[in-house]
């Protein structure tokens, strides 16, 4: 019944994906185009395609559910340099998966 419902999600998720404005107005994709579909590989326990769709996805749930605990539970004390790592290093590999994908792209 889980499963189901599971996939079900995934289903809808792959039928309902947002619109990016930026691509819209323009027709060059943004630096989040492709987290949608890449989300979506990574539901489904294809990591290879989803690094493929969108490098930085993983990063930025890592930072995410990092940033998250640390604001909910304010016990655990890290130290604010971890969390200019963790930022850095996702925006670092963010702009330099747009600037690999623009590139090639045109």
């Amino acid at each position: 019944m889980i499963f189901c419902s599971y996939l079900s999600v995934i289903k809808w998720l792959q039928n309902n994906l947002i619109p990016c404005p930026f691509k819209k107005l323009t027709g060059i994709d943004c630096p989040g185009c492709g987290f949608q579909r890449s989300l979506i590989f990574l539901l489904q326990g294809n990591l290879k395609q989803s690094v493929y769709m969108y490098p930085a996805a993983i990063p930025i749930i890592i930072t995410v559910i990092i940033a998250l605990t640390a604001k909910i539970a304010p016990a655990t004390k890290q130290s604010p340099l971890f969390f200019r790592y963790a930022y850095t290093f996702t925006g670092v590999l963010i702009t330099a998966s747009y600037l690999f994908k623009i590139i090639n792209r045109y």
